[in-house]
């Protein structure tokens, strides 16, 4: 294991972006083309876009990513993961954006469960049906890696906020053979997780993996009340833990990851894909290699900038403000 100390952190990740990061960014600007399919049918159809880059990267790895809105809205092709599109084809990766079941848009279920202890259950049956079908999502796409021109095996999760929460929820149900990641290919594990902004939902009070999680990179903000950085949940019921309990849970296991944070930053990290692009490549890069890291850094970045809706409280959030 190679563990960098956190007062080199700079020079670090300088020197890994430069040797670690193959696919290098093309001299003309990238179309930006999509093929749409169906995946599958629950009471509606579900879809996903798959962009093809002008330069595939030669060892055929692909990005799925799942995009934010608190499980009440967004769109896997919104503006947002457009752009993270464009950044993704820019570096040589085929880029699946998935749709998936939103939970909190059943009005009916969402005025059944008033009390904060239901409201507890059903984010967390909502963070479920999302999972799975992320994870049937995965499992189109494996079983259809020749047409899309990818390696099954290197297939990489990343996702924005409720996204994010997804993915790392869906590879921890996966290390826990847990029924939500059933539709799963046998065997089939991420070549890697980075989420913006993510969480685990769990009963208990010390997240634990039965099996290793994929190579995972977390990122997340200190100030983050709309995804929280530490954990939040009532005695006896599901609880949310964020960046920081993850990252806890990881190193109480030995277990090899990254965790980036910020001191001053709120939820504004769910849109840092695009800025952080060098990172993540670097990130995916060492662990295709088979290198085996450990990063731990609280960064700044001056073009992530405070927003006043990456402020705001959960109660905001669902009270009816701009969503993520």
């Amino acid at each position: 294991m190679i563990s960098f100390p956190r007062h080199i952190i700079c020079i670090v990740i300088c020197v890994l972006t430069c040797i670690g990061v193959k696919a290098q960014r093309p001299q003309r600007p990238q179309r930006l083309h999509c093929d749409t399919y169906q995946y599958v049918e629950r009471d509606t159809f579900l879809c996903l876009d798959v962009y093809k880059p002008d330069t595939p990267r030669a060892d055929k790895a692909a990005v799925l990513m799942a995009f934010g809105g608190g499980f009440i809205s967004g769109e896997r092709n919104n503006r947002q993961m457009k752009n993270w599109a464009r950044a993704l084809t820019d570096q040589g990766f085929t880029v699946i954006s998935i749709d998936y079941r939103l939970g909190f848009k059943d009005s009916a279920m969402v005025a059944s469960h008033s009390t904060l202890f239901k409201v507890t259950g059903l984010f967390k049956y909502c963070i479920d049906i999302a999972v799975e079908d992320c994870a049937v999502a995965v499992a189109w796409v494996h079983s259809n890696a020749g047409m899309l021109g990818i390696d099954p095996s290197r297939i990489i999760l990343t996702g924005s906020s409720a996204g994010a929460i997804t993915v790392l929820q869906l590879d921890y149900c996966r290390a826990n053979s847990l029924a939500e990641a059933s539709a799963l290919p046998p065997g089939w594990k991420p070549a890697a997780v980075i989420p913006y902004s993510g969480g685990i939902m769990c009963h208990d009070s010390k997240l634990k993996y039965a099996t290793d999680p994929a190579p995972t990179m977390l990122m997340h903000g200190k100030k983050d009340r709309i995804v929280t950085y530490k954990s939040i949940g009532l005695p006896f019921a599901d609880k949310m833990h964020g960046g920081k309990k993850v990252d806890k849970a990881m190193k109480r296991q030995d277990i090899p990851h990254w965790f980036i944070r910020f001191e001053d930053i709120g939820h504004e990290v769910a849109d840092w894909l695009p800025g952080s692009i060098d990172l993540f490549c670097t990130f995916v890069n060492l662990t295709l290699d088979g290198r085996i890291t450990t990063l731990d850094a609280t960064m700044t970045d001056s073009n992530l900038k405070p927003a006043s809706w990456a402020q705001m409280s959960m109660l905001q959030l669902y009270g009816g403000k701009k969503r993520r």
